[in-house]
């Protein structure tokens, strides 16, 4: 039987066109990490980075620059930059999968109380440890336990899970926001109040290595899950019953989606503080420019999200002389932007 080459050829441009955004969604991040690189108060020009990240990282003895330009980009900016991705491709690529997973475009990160329960451990800590790694652990620690808390409530009713979870997650989050205005009532005004306060509003000012050891092993475990199920999540945005039909579980394919989101956006959240709509208008974003196909969606949303804290952490240390804390940012930022979406859809949707 002869082969039909005009579907041949068309097939080809389509592989080619799908690994070249492909390729695209992976260069992106790295070209917005060396681009920040020459952010900051300290001038850096193009021949002192390239110097820097010769001889730097290799420690060689040969180098010809002051031993200041290491300490500039190897242990503030590039530390900085690389925990900025892995926070903003975190939220991003968990608001997806949970949009795709609850069909529903007004669904962000935090939607099951994650950033709320990670609000309550990091302020209790500070309380009583004062700020140190300790914030770390108590924030990913209650962040898990508020999503637990939604996941059962949201199993109560088995007819509408994914009604009741979202509903669960609205009722856990406000809970664990009252208990921060508790805590923050009984803080110290003089000490503990400034740095819950501060905490709260979502900054990597003070990034370290350290912060991306720590964060790293959830943040990959989370986001290897979502893209690894992709193409199940495209199955569940049709419904239960057609997830069914094609032989998808949809429960277990739920159950992995929010653990997966969950450990991605804890990982993020207890490192960086409360940044909000990061995870709300980046998939929206990769929608406008790829489509609703969460198998090139979600990669697409890690790497817009990655993108854009960068760029919003950039700005919030060149815009004035202070760092402005990167939840006001992407907050000015992202209502806006929303009130555009709002507009352009007439409030249906997708």
């Amino acid at each position: 039987m002869p082969i039909n080459k005009p579907e041949i050829t068309g097939f080809i441009s389509k592989e080619k066109k799908y690994y070249m955004v492909f390729a695209l969604l992976i260069i992106l991040p790295i070209v917005a990490i060396f681009y920040s690189l020459f952010i900051g108060r300290y001038p850096l020009s193009f021949l002192d980075i390239l110097k820097v990240l010769r001889f730097g990282i290799n420690h060689q003895s040969n180098q010809d620059y002051p031993d200041i330009f290491n300490t500039i980009v190897l242990q503030i900016r590039l530390p900085r930059a690389i925990l900025g991705a892995m926070v903003g491709g975190s939220l991003a690529i968990s608001g997806a999968a949970f949009q795709g997973l609850f069909r529903n475009p007004l669904v962000s990160s935090g939607i099951l109380g994650v950033s709320s329960g990670a609000s309550f451990g990091a302020a209790l800590a500070i309380i009583l440890y004062g700020q140190n790694y300790m914030v770390y652990f108590f924030a990913f620690g209650f962040a898990l336990l508020a999503v637990s808390m939604s996941f059962f409530i949201g199993r109560i009713y088995r007819s509408t899970p994914a009604i009741m979870l979202v509903l669960g997650g609205v009722v856990v989050s406000s809970i664990f926001s009252a208990l921060v205005s508790f805590a923050k009532f009984i803080a110290d005004p003089y000490e503990k109040l400034p740095s819950i306060t501060f905490w709260l509003m979502g900054s990597i000012a003070n990034a370290r290595y350290r912060d991306i050891f720590i964060s790293f092993v959830p943040i990959a475990v989370g986001i290897t899950g979502l893209i690894a199920i992709r193409w199940q999540i495209n199955v569940l945005s049709m419904g239960d019953k057609e997830a069914r039909a094609l032989g998808v579980n949809h429960i277990l394919v739920k159950i992995i989606t929010v653990l997966c989101a969950t450990l991605a956006t804890a990982g993020a959240v207890s490192v960086s503080g409360n940044i909000g709509w990061v995870g709300l208008i980046m998939p929206h974003i990769g929608r406008m420019l790829i489509g609703n196909d969460n198998r090139i969606l979600i990669p697409a949303s890690l790497s817009l999200g990655a993108v854009f804290m960068i760029f919003v952490d950039n700005l919030s240390r060149s815009l004035i002389g202070a760092e402005i804390p990167l939840g006001i940012l992407t907050a000015l930022i992202g209502g806006p932007f929303f009130i555009y979406l709002l507009k352009r859809t007439k409030g249906k949707g997708w």
